[in-house]
């Protein structure tokens, strides 16, 4: 039986969800078991939740749609959301994916009254003392590129900011910029929401 290997990192603003390059990849966290790889991907400006695994069942499973496994997003946009808003968040935008319109997935979306406490961003987002700005919590049940700024952006709220905070039980909760855990197999699945094949 293959013991496969499952990390966490809370990744920081500045870097590449990939080992290949000079600089500014994630050979600059640590020193990874070359056979792990990110599942997914996080832009280079997000931060927050990825994992890094060689399980290739784990990677299909999360990466194929029909699974539907929930993505919990922060994202810190220019602006104050309206209920109309939050509304056409959640019901579903249109959005440009490989030069196409797509319309996105019914979603869960939410104006946060406070700010989360997450560690500061290095280097911090600029502020506008003009223009006021606001958090908000995105649950979606797919990751097509850029995805949650395009979305924020259709209604005319810019994303500042974007954390991802969780995969459906997994999260970054009390987790530094930079930091790695290391999960048992099991553990990992139960809170990803994945049965274990008998």
């Amino acid at each position: 039986m293959t013991n496969y290997r499952y990390f966490v990192i809370y990744k920081p603003f500045g870097i590449l969800s990939q080992f290949s390059g000079d600089k500014d990849t994630l050979k600059d966290i640590a020193d990874f078991p070359k056979e792990v790889y990110p599942v997914g991907r996080l832009d280079k400006d997000s931060e927050g939740l990825l994992l890094l695994t060689d399980d290739k069942v784990l990677n299909h499973h999360l990466l194929d749609p029909k699974f539907r496994h929930i993505r919990t997003y922060l994202a810190q946009v220019e602006g104050i959301p309206d209920a109309k808003a939050i509304q056409l968040l959640e019901s579903g935008v249109d959005i440009t994916i490989d030069g196409k319109i797509y319309r996105t997935k019914k979603a869960f979306a939410k104006h946060l009254q406070q700010p989360p406490i997450l560690p500061e961003r290095n280097p911090p987002i600029r502020y506008r003392k003009s223009v006021p700005d606001s958090w908000i919590e995105l649950k979606l049940i797919e990751g097509k590129n850029r995805q949650v700024r395009k979305m924020t952006a259709a209604v005319g709220l810019p994303t500042l900011r974007l954390v991802r905070w969780s995969v459906e039980s997994l999260e970054i909760e009390g987790m530094d910029v930079g930091e790695i855990r290391e999960y048992e197999k099991e553990e990992l699945y139960r809170l990803l929401n994945i049965k274990l094949k008998k």
